[in-house]
């Protein structure tokens, strides 16, 4: 949000520049962003001056050309050539001198240098007025009247308005910096630590008598949830028009544009005091009513923008007998707004309900001045200040008449919150002591009224306008921000108390993790933990729907439900990266997933691997091989180990998102899998490479890790052996199963299972695949015989023919 440096001096009176100003409001809440200087014309004529035209003659090369001498109040006169027939001896003019950087339309800049023109020296411009951008005029150049001061800036002689412009990255909890008086009270808040010091509202000149008792109009708070206050003023006789100089460049300030005298009002209202105002053209109401109501499901409505927006019957909407005329607190309809023809206004301020607001606002993608500030929540007590406000400046610029008085129905609005306040606990929590003096003053300045005191606890009401502080700690922090965190001395003494973390601390673990698969050529990914339901839905199924966490109020369609695994934000990256034409990816992220069970609501913290595209970077001497699951495998298994995780790895039928692969097992457990990623997913997310990806739940295997007992062995001092099987199974039977019998049937003396062959086809029976499986032996306290090893490798063949239907080939 944008403040006028100048328009805030209207409520106090300061003598700081723009920087201290910056500087005190961000140290009250306000962080000041940016400050920038503003100038009703661009470049604010810095470098143009009044001059006295002491000379001219005619240019001896050039019959439409004159010399002259100028005196600009500095120095020697300058020689200036100029071609405007107008221009004569002892004329006061405006000089554009060298170095000047002119705008005489938006983007349209030139700088005056030393020229010659010619063959004769020109030492700067005589200027008309379109060359300086305050008006159309080229018939010759400006003449201004013979008493005007040599050397004055042209900036001061025309009234141009110079001010700072200061940006707040307003936080969404102060609704309170809404409008710049908001920031005047807290600036006044802080000054007043000094001197007293008070920030007021202009005072409301006493309105003229209604010309007639009626307003004419018919006013039904149909929804009064939606609508827990409705204010309004009817003023004919108006004259719609360019708002006056002093008001344009208000609002060209802080970015607004003017539209005309009467729109421009009530915004300038909402940027001074933060409420939102709206004004209707009184010949659009039909039936002479208005309605605060909703509308039916599927209602077609047109808003200002000339786009028809299909309404749900949740809107809040401002009616009139035959139809709506305005999204209550989003957007104006295109019929009912003020024009030039316009003779007479329905003038509201309101207070909406915030959610309602907010919901309507993200539902048709809109984010508009007025929708910013009522879904957060504006002063329900600010509504007829800011309409009585709105109404005598129109009264003042536009003109016009009252009908009837004022309409003001208050349904529910939020009540003053009281808070109770210890001093003693103030100081325990900000480590600084404050008289009663001190602390009653601050509270005053903050309009915080104290109701009672007794002993060191005072009961205090907060005004309406801070709708954030509701406890006594929020008061605290509102104490610390006027008496300043710098203010707050440091203690001689520092207290800390020691915390017993659990072995092995979890921590530990997660960062070691994430740096041992930095190690392995992975780059680490943090998203979002909100994603699109609707994405997941066209992979799942209505099924899936049963287990999204939908957010109430989504801040978009893209983002309303929480994530239900890390695949869909794996997915999301693997997108952006590969539109972006990088095409060998190695992602892994730790983070939450959360699921709607029948039991309740679960979190889980899980691990996803990520890897698409080539095994190698590309190079001459690299294989163009794809990543497989045994990459991802291979990584996945270093990760388990590296953790400590003792586990089996399985065949998996897969999900929706993940296909048919592997599942990871611990303690009988199935707590993640492997695989490539199904079609549908893909297409879903708008991918055409293979994705290989693994997920795992850190939970559940972190759980395994504490009551793991870590066992140290010495190095094997016994040779090892090597045998090779090749055998012929089922289409259906995974190296997992083959295994997972070798481990278990070889007992201590196996040590590893290897895969080095797989071969389907030619010469092969239908329905059969051939693994070539190596098993590695070695006894830690002997050399193995070749008896112990046959023994224990006929073992093992002989699980497989019984288990799995495998034959030796």
């Amino acid at each position: 949000m944008k403040i006028s440096f100048n328009w805030l001096k209207d409520y106090i009176d300061f003598d700081l520049s723009p920087e201290e100003l910056a500087e005190i409001l961000t140290d009250t809440g306000l962080e000041i962003e940016k400050v920038e200087q503003f100038d009703s014309l661009p470049g604010g004529l810095r470098g143009v001056v009044v001059g006295e035209v002491l000379e001219t003659a005619q240019h001896p090369n050039a019959d439409k050309l004159k010399t002259t001498k100028v005196d600009v109040g500095a120095g020697e006169p300058l020689d200036i050539v100029c071609g405007a027939p107008n221009v004569a001896t002892g004329q006061k003019v405006l000089v554009a001198t060298v170095g000047t950087t002119l705008e005489p339309k938006p983007g349209e800049s030139f700088q005056i240098k030393k020229a010659k023109i010619r063959g004769e020296v020109s030492m700067g411009m005589i200027c008309a007025e379109d060359e300086l951008g305050i008006g159309e005029s080229h018939d010759g150049i400006m003449v201004l009247p013979a008493d005007t001061e040599v050397g004055l800036p042209a900036a001061t002689y025309l009234g141009m308005e110079s001010d700072h412009v200061l940006e707040i990255g307003l936080t969404p909890n102060r609704t309170d910096g809404f409008g710049h008086f908001g920031a005047a009270r807290d600036l006044a808040a802080r000054l007043n630590l000094n001197k007293p010091t008070k920030a007021k509202l202009p005072e409301i000149k006493e309105m003229p008598a209604p010309s007639s008792d009626e307003m004419g109009l018919s006013i039904t708070i149909e929804d009064k949830e939606g609508c827990g206050r409705y204010a309004g003023r009817v003023i004919k006789g108006l004259k719609v028009g360019p708002s006056p100089k002093w008001l344009q460049d208000r609002l060209r300030a802080v970015g607004q544009s003017p539209i005309n005298n009467v729109v421009d009002i009530t915004n300038y209202v909402q940027l001074e005091t933060g409420q939102p105002l709206h004004a209707f053209d009184l010949a659009k109401i039909d039936g002479k009513e208005i309605r605060v109501n909703t509308l039916p499901t599927g209602t077609k409505f047109k808003t200002l923008d000339d786009e028809e927006r299909t309404l749900d019957e949740s809107d809040l909407m401002i009616s009139n007998a035959s139809g709506g005329m305005c999204i209550a607190g989003v957007f104006g309809g295109s019929e009912s707004g003020v024009k030039e023809s316009t003779s007479g206004i329905f003038l509201e301020s309101a207070w909406f309900n915030p959610v309602r607001v907010r919901k309507t606002a993200k539902r048709h993608g809109l984010n508009t001045d007025a929708s910013f500030r009522f879904e957060r929540g504006v002063d329900p007590n600010g509504t007829i200040y800011a309409l009585e406000r709105a109404t005598a400046l129109i009264l003042e610029i536009a003109g016009g008449e009252l009908h009837g008085d004022v309409f003001d129905e208050v349904g529910e609005v939020p009540n003053p919150a009281e808070v109770s306040f210890s001093t003693k606990r103030f100081e325990v929590l900000s480590g600084a002591k404050l008289t009663d003096k001190e602390l009653e003053s601050i509270f005053e300045s903050l309009d915080i009224e104290v109701i009672s005191k007794e002993g060191d606890s005072y009961s205090l009401r907060i005004p309406t306008y801070r709708v954030d502080v509701t406890r006594e700690v929020d008061v605290i922090e509102e104490v610390l921000r006027i008496y300043g965190y710098n203010s707050v001395e440091m203690p001689t003494h520092m207290r800390m108390s020691v915390s017993i973390e659990d072995k092995p601390s979890r921590h530990e673990i997660l960062a070691g993790l994430s740096k041992m698969l930095v190690g392995r050529g992975f780059n680490e990914m943090m998203s979002n933990g909100l994603t699109q339901s609707s994405k997941i839905l066209d992979v799942t199924g209505d099924e899936g729907q049963a287990q999204l966490v939908p957010m109430l109020n989504p801040l978009s369609q893209e983002l309303d439900v929480l994530r239900p695994n890390l695949v869909v934000s794996s997915l999301e990256r693997v997108a952006y990266n590969l539109n972006r034409q990088s095409e060998r990816l190695r992602l892994f992220e730790i983070g939450k997933r959360y699921l709607k069970l029948e039991s309740g609501y679960e979190e889980n913290t899980m691990l996803t691997l990520t890897m698409v595209g080539g095994r190698q970077s590309e190079n001459w001497n690299n294989s163009n091989e794809s990543v497989s699951a045994s990459d991802v495998k291979g990584h996945l298994e270093s990760a388990l180990e590296f953790m400590g995780v003792r586990f089996v790895l399985d065949r998996s039928e897969g999900d929706a998102f993940i296909g048919a692969g592997v599942s990871v097992k611990v303690r009988n457990k199935v707590v993640g899998q492997i695989g490539s990623i199904a079609q549908k997913a893909l297409k879903a997310y708008g991918i055409k490479k293979e994705v290989w990806m693994a997920e795992i739940n850190l939970d559940a295997c972190l759980e395994t890790v504490k009551h793991a007992a870590t066992t140290i062995k010495a190095l094997p001092k016994f040779p090892s052996v090597r045998r090779d099987l090749s055998l012929l199974v089922d289409t259906a039977v995974s190296f997992a199963d083959i295994e997972r019998i070798g481990l278990k049937r070889g007992g201590k003396l196996v040590q590893e299972v290897g895969l080095f062959d797989v071969y389907e086809g030619k010469n092969l029976p239908a329905g059969k695949k051939s693994y070539a499986v190596s098993f590695v032996l070695q006894d830690p306290e002997k050399t193995l015989n070749d008896k112990v090893i046959d023994k224990t490798m006929s073992a093992i063949q002989r699980e497989l023919e019984s288990s799995l239907g495998a034959s030796l080939r």
